[in-house]
């Protein structure tokens, strides 16, 4: 099955769940319109594509966290839109969730979907109950403190900010949870599978860097330069541009080299090269390739 529409089904399951009945009306329009349409959904990928290398042998649970990584990473989006935070006024491409609903619904609908991930993981994971503590153990810790992107946000009001663990928290935090998570919902050794997500979640955070100094909004469909704006660390403001690409592809080529030998460990190489080149500004893709 494709990837991507096991993830928007099993994300419209749990968002339906939720809004079920239709009310608090502008709240329940809320939660779907920061769901729906997705973007890459990187992360619940990453933790799919892990289970399946690892066997899938519950695919519920690998499912639910899926669901429940991306439901927090879109409301993390939610929360470092807002005013207090990045103001940003588009996300995907579309108007943010405050700028469509106003600050309070967005607060409140950010704050929502954390519920419902860990919900979520209660209700889809009764046939293998064994999974349900694990999982929700290491998806808390990818999100909450001291180490998950609750402390990435948190360290942007540090005066003195040390990029590697801020990094660390903000985005890779988050890819570990993914590829854990993906291990543990498939009966494997989540251990083997940390190196991968410690990996790419620093990849992606170059990546990022490389999109907020050198892509165009309408690419990557939010706002760009806001690191330099909010004066946060940033990889190319710490290596340049040249260093940065080079930074980018010596960390694809460290999470290859990580995954584990097992039977779909291919076919997760090629989705990690694949995804490398995406995220690649255009107008950089020659000098990353």
């Amino acid at each position: 099955m494709d990837l991507q529409k096991r993830i928007d089904r099993n994300l419209e399951q749990a968002i339906t769940f939720a809004t079920a009945g239709g009310n608090p009306s502008i709240l329940c329009d809320a939660m779907r319109y920061a769901v729906f349409p997705g973007g890459a959904r990187i992360r619940p990928r990453l933790c799919l594509a892990v289970a399946l290398a690892a066997g899938d042998e519950a695919p519920g649970a690998s499912n639910a966290a899926a669901t429940a990584i991306e439901l927090l990473h879109c409301a993390s989006l939610v929360h470092d839109d807002l005013p207090c935070f990045d103001d940003a006024a588009t996300r995907r491409g579309k108007p943010s969730v405050h700028t469509t609903f106003g600050e309070a619904t967005a607060v409140l609908a950010g704050d929502a979907m954390i519920v419902l991930a860990f919900e979520t993981i209660a209700r889809e994971c009764l046939a293998t109950p064994d999974r349900i503590a694990p999982l929700i153990g290491v998806i808390g810790r990818a999100v909450g403190m001291p180490n998950g992107i609750i402390a990435g946000q948190a360290w942007e009001s540090e005066k003195t900010i040390d990029l590697k663990v801020y990094h660390r928290a903000k985005t890779s935090s988050l890819f570990i949870g993914s590829t854990t998570a993906g291990a543990i919902a498939a009966g494997a050794d989540p251990q083997n599978w940390y190196g991968l997500g410690e990996a790419l979640g620093d990849a992606f955070q170059v990546a990022d860097d490389l999109r907020d100094c050198a892509a165009s909004a309408e690419e990557i469909g939010k706002p760009c330069g806001q690191d330099a704006v909010h004066d946060r660390p940033n990889a190319v403001r710490e290596l340049g541009l040249g260093g940065a690409v080079q930074r980018l592809q010596d960390l694809v080529g460290q999470a290859a080299a990580s995954i584990p030998d097992c039977r779909g460990s291919g076919m997760l190489k090629q989705l990690i090269l694949d995804e490398a080149k995406r995220l690649v500004p255009k107008s950089l893709a020659t000098a990353a390739a």
